[in-house]
């Protein structure tokens, strides 16, 4: 893959447009061209600037209230019906109404979903990588004296290794993975018959209470705490996966 088309694919990668062999690709590309992966993370960090300015205002009341009564008014409705312009112009209105809700809530931090975004379809994309014979861990080992040694100068931060058997969630390993051109930790977790990736990487972002969702029929929960960004990716239930949650922020 030349540069030209890499440049060409960066936007749909950072937007989550690719599928999963396009995604893997350029993921591969990503490791030997120090040019797209800058120009990658200034893409990231353009998102995050703007998502972290907080460039929006809720209505006030008062507003909010005013159009409610306007759209309930039985006059405005018989005037509507009886006239389709009338109607069109309504329903433009509402189309926009809704366009900027949306947008504000995949777009404003914080929000329940908010986090729904191309960096999640990436980790579950790499969580169902993962599950192919053979690429599932580096370091085999349930001994967490054994598995965060086995992090150190290959990334630069201490991924948090710690093995919850005595709480239902046995360590199985970690390996390394590249999740939208970042080198992240993945901790490797049982639960039962099921499988749990952990993605770690650092983040300059404030601590943030979890977020959670579900994609292609895996569940996801993600958090930010003590300058880490913790995104536990698997087919257990969500119960399960805030479980886990838990034990990590005890």
């Amino acid at each position: 893959m030349s540069c030209e088309l890499t440049q060409s694919l960066l936007h749909g990668y950072l937007d989550g447009e690719l599928d999963a062999a396009r995604a893997e690709d350029f993921e591969r590309h990503l490791v030997s061209c120090s040019e797209c992966v800058a120009a990658l993370e200034a893409q990231e960090r353009l998102r995050s600037s703007l998502q972290s300015a907080r460039l929006y205002e809720r209505a006030p009341v008062a507003l909010r209230q005013k159009l409610n009564a306007q759209l309930s008014n039985p006059a405005l409705r018989a005037s509507a019906a009886a006239s389709p312009f009338a109607s069109w112009r309504w329903l433009a209105a509402a189309a926009a109404f809704l366009i900027v809700i949306l947008f504000g809530w995949r777009m404003l931090p914080g929000l329940p979903g908010a986090r729904e975004t191309p960096l999640v379809a990436s980790i579950v994309d790499a969580h169902l990588r993962s599950l192919q014979p053979g690429h599932l861990e580096d370091v085999v080992s349930s001994d967490q004296h054994t598995v965060k040694p086995w992090f150190d100068g290959k990334v630069d931060f201490a991924p948090p290794v710690h093995d919850f058997a005595s709480q239902g969630f046995p360590l199985q390993g970690g390996r390394l993975d590249v999740v939208r051109g970042r080198t992240v930790a993945v901790l490797v977790y049982a639960r039962r018959k099921h499988l749990i990736n952990v993605f770690v990487w650092p983040t300059k972002e404030a601590d943030s209470p979890p977020s959670s969702g579900s994609q292609l029929g895996y569940h996801w929960i993600n958090w930010r705490s003590g300058d880490l960004e913790i995104c536990a990716v698997s087919d257990v239930s969500p119960e399960d996966l805030s479980d886990l949650q838990h034990l990590f922020t005890q």
